[in-house]
């Protein structure tokens, strides 16, 4: 399990397809228990799942839930300013990031005639190389 602020993520592993099903179904079940007795709710709408698989592997077809509602699949989501992917392309962040490294690389070619080097070398470090190197170790 981990927690952030207000989102919480779990990671749940089991090398039984089958039995995958009633283990994430229980751990969802036990999870909303400790919600309730701890007087916080669930949002069983921005709740959603996603099975982590290689590329040439087939998604296992769940049916994942609490009471009434389903929990929706996803093959995507935004985890702490990282896109991640259910086969861990890296493809949708890369996406995300090129528009704000572009904006980057204008700021300082706009900036390079009025600045010295070292002001220069600050901005791309603040910028440019943040950017870049968020989330690098995950």
């Amino acid at each position: 399990m981990i927690l952030y602020a207000d989102d919480i993520s779990i990671i749940i592993t089991s090398p039984n397809p089958s039995n995958y099903e009633n283990i994430v179904n229980k751990i969802f079940k036990d999870i909303n228990r400790w919600f309730k007795s701890n007087l916080l709710s669930l949002n069983l709408e921005k709740a959603h799942y996603m099975q982590f698989r290689n590329k040439n592997s087939s998604p296992i077809d769940l049916n994942i839930g609490h009471e009434n509602t389903k929990i929706t699949k996803t093959s995507s989501t935004k985890f702490l300013g990282l896109t991640l992917e259910n086969t861990l392309s890296w493809k949708i962040h890369i996406d995300t990031i090129i528009p704000k490294l572009s904006s980057a690389t204008f700021a300082i070619r706009t900036l390079k005639p009025f600045l010295s080097q070292d002001s220069l070398r600050m901005i791309y470090y603040s910028y440019f190389h943040s950017i870049m190197t968020y989330g690098l170790i995950f």
